[in-house]
C-alpha cells in the first residue's frame, strides 16, 4: 500500500515544486512527511504513512475523497481528509480553521499534521520561498506552533522535532534580517 501511495502521490504530484530557490519536487516533501510518520509509528501503521504520501493530493491536484477511497481504502481515504483543508475557503479562513480544528483531530490524524508542519518548517529553515518577506516568514512560523498547539499531547517524539524545527526556522528567518528589506 505505501508504495502505491508513493507512485499516486509522484505521478499526481509531478509537475509541482516547492517554493524555494532550490525549487525541489514536492514529492521531497511527502516523502519526509511520510517517513517523520513512520519514524513516529515506528512503522506499524502503513495506512497511516500511506496517507501521509497523500496528504495533498485533494488540496493540490483535484483528486477526490472517492478516487483515494478506491484506490486505498476507507481508512487511508478518511485520514486524507481529515487534514485537507477546503480549497474554496479563502487563504485566511483555511488557516484559522486549521487552528481551530487541530483539537479535534483523531490521533493519527493528529501525527500526520505535526509531521507536516514539521516538514514545512524545517523547508522554511533550508529553502525559503524567494517571495516571503521577514513578516510573512515569521507569521508563519507562529501560525505553525498556533496548529501545533492544538495537537499536544499526540507523539511526544514529533512535538520535540517540531519545537527543533521551528527554532531553526526563526534562527534562519533572524540570519536574514540585514538582506531582508521588505519585512
Amino acid at each position: 500500500m505505501v508504495v502505491r501511495a508513493l507512485a499516486f502521490a509522484t505521478l499526481r504530484h509531478a509537475d509541482q515544486r516547492r517554493k524555494g530557490r532550490r525549487a525541489q519536487p514536492y514529492v521531497n516533501h511527502l516523502a519526509e512527511v511520510a517517513l517523520l510518520v513512520s519514524e513516529a509509528t515506528g512503522g506499524t501503521d502503513a495506512a497511516l504513512v500511506a496517507a501521509a504520501l497523500l496528504h495533498d493530493v485533494v488540496e493540490d491536484q483535484d483528486v477526490t475523497a472517492a478516487e483515494i477511497e478506491a484506490t486505498f481504502g476507507t481508512d487511508v481515504a478518511a485520514l486524507v481528509m481529515e487534514v485537507t483543508d477546503d480549497k474554496k475557503l479563502e487563504a485566511a479562513e483555511r488557516k484559522r480553521m486549521q487552528v481551530a480544528h487541530a483539537p479535534h483531530l483523531s490521533a493519527r490524524a493528529k501525527v500526520l499534521k505535526l509531521a507536516d508542519k514539521t516538514a514545512n518548517l524545517r523547508s522554511l529553515a533550508e529553502d525559503p520561498p524567494q517571495d516571503w518577506s521577514l513578516a510573512r516568514a515569521r507569521a508563519y512560523v507562529e501560525w505553525s506552533r498556533a496548529v501545533v498547539e492544538g495537537l499536544a499531547g499526540a507523539c511526544p517524539a514529533l512535538e520535540a522535532a517540531f519545537e527543533q524545527a521551528a527554532g531553526e526556522a526563526t534562527a534562519a528567518i533572524e540570519r536574514s534580517v540585514p538582506h531582508d528589506t521588505v519585512g
